[in-house]
């Protein structure tokens, strides 16, 4: 079996952690944020996991990271 190639996008977007969990960023953040509350910036500085919906899409770009 030949070896699998990263998707090099994903690995750029997307940060897994130790336990596994595929993490990423809002989008949006760096367009017209000054207008934006205080809040939702506070909040672009977050990482969130990502939807189960996509873990098996995304294991598959990230292929040696993802436990």
């Amino acid at each position: 079996m030949p070896k699998l190639k990263t998707h090099k996008g994903a690995k750029a977007r997307f940060h897994v952690t130790g336990s596994g969990k595929i993490m990423r960023m809002k989008g949006g953040s760096s367009h017209l944020r000054r207008n934006k509350p205080a809040r939702v910036k506070r909040q672009y500085g977050e990482k969130l996991p990502i939807s189960p919906v996509d873990r098996q899409r995304l294991s598959r770009l990230i292929p040696y990271d993802v436990k």
